[in-house]
């Protein structure tokens, strides 16, 4: 059964109910980073969190490179403040590389030797304004590397995690690819004097703040970060972030938060498939019942669909149907719509910032 009480406060924390943001530079500083496959919903879902909710804000960071993505953890892309982009990877996207490498090991259709030469025909071309992902896979083609068969993607992820490339400015459809020297800021020497304990109390003190109330081990599944790790950083934990027991952690205030947003806590949201309030947390049974988290990923081919969150609990999943000039909502309730609900799910459609009509 889901759990409203925490659900509400992570409501709050995740600044769905409240949108404090000024813009989605702020927004997505707070929350260190946000999931990042689906594009369009990762940009949502930085908008959604904002005064404004404008869509138009959140590419035009990507255009001032203040916002990027890149692969920092778990060997997912992530959306990411570029002044915390570099420290962030560094500080934990070993596994993932390490993986990558022992994929490469069994493979005999590409090298690292591949991947440097990829490097090196890439850079120069990504350097200014950068490349699309079509450009890049034609450079690889020019230089007898074949992009199908995952060769093109693996390879760009790990020029983008072992921090020599980054997602960039908007181009229409994608991000292009840019140099991550002009794009990302320091890394953990220069921004932590090298200490990994300082970097994971950073990164933990955004998480418990922005996702909270949570717990140490959903901030070790979410970051991969070693539970003994975590521990070690836990003393370092920034001031406005408090312990609620059993190595639970949550923002400072967010109780009587809750106590003040309470009626908008309870008005319906329609949020992005890949959004931080479903993918944030190891368990997301505190927002849905078991038939409804049976029905996220269809298939279980890790493709989650876009939810209808009414008082915090997931109550079904909705589509964008229709031609660009006529578009429609589609709901397939799992848990019942109340009523009383739909007008505001049919508001949050038409206020929602798509980034394409």
């Amino acid at each position: 059964m889901p759990d409203r009480p925490l659900a509400r406060l992570r409501l709050v924390a995740q600044g769905l109910a409240t949108r404090p943001y000024a813009s989605s530079l702020e927004a997505v500083t707070a929350f260190g980073a946000m999931q990042g496959q689906d594009l369009p919903g990762a940009l949502a879902s930085a908008a959604l969190r904002t005064a404004s909710g404008d869509i138009d804000d959140v590419l035009a960071a990507l255009d001032d490179r203040t916002i990027v993505r890149g692969y920092p953890m778990r060997g997912t892309v992530f959306l990411a403040p570029a002044a915390d982009l570099r420290w962030i990877t560094e500080l934990c996207a070993g596994p993932s590389l390490r993986a990558a490498a022992a994929r490469r090991a069994k493979n005999h259709d590409f090298s690292d030797a591949d991947i440097e030469r990829a490097h090196g025909a890439v850079a120069p071309r990504a350097a200014g304004e950068g490349i699309s992902r079509a450009e890049y896979q034609r450079i690889l083609t020019d230089i007898g590397i074949d992009p199908a068969g995952g060769r093109g993607y693996h390879i760009l992820f790990v020029l983008i995690a072992d921090g020599r490339l980054a997602y960039g400015p908007w181009n229409g459809v994608d991000q292009q690819i840019v140099l991550a020297a002009e794009a990302l800021g320091p890394g953990v020497a220069d921004r932590f004097g090298g200490d990994d304990v300082a970097a994971t109390a950073e990164l933990a003190s955004r998480y418990f703040r922005t996702r909270g109330p949570a717990t140490i081990p959903d901030f070790a599944w979410w970051s991969k970060l070693p539970l003994g790790s975590i521990r070690r950083a836990v003393p370092l934990l920034a001031d406005d972030v408090v312990h609620l027991g059993d190595e639970t952690y949550a923002a400072a205030g967010v109780v009587d938060a809750l106590e003040v947003a309470l009626a908008e806590v309870r008005h319906p949201l329609i949020l992005p498939g890949f959004d931080e309030y479903i993918l944030g947390y190891r368990d997301r049974l505190f927002a849905m019942d078991d038939a409804t988290h049976d029905a996220l990923v269809p298939g279980n081919n890790g493709v989650f669909r876009k939810s209808v969150v009414v008082d915090g609990v997931v109550r079904g999943f909705w589509t964008r149907a229709g031609r660009p000039d006529r578009r429609t909502l589609e709901v397939t309730e799992t848990a019942g719509v109340p009523k009383a609900a739909w007008p505001g799910v049919r508001r949050r459609f038409r206020e929602y910032p798509f980034v394409a009509p």
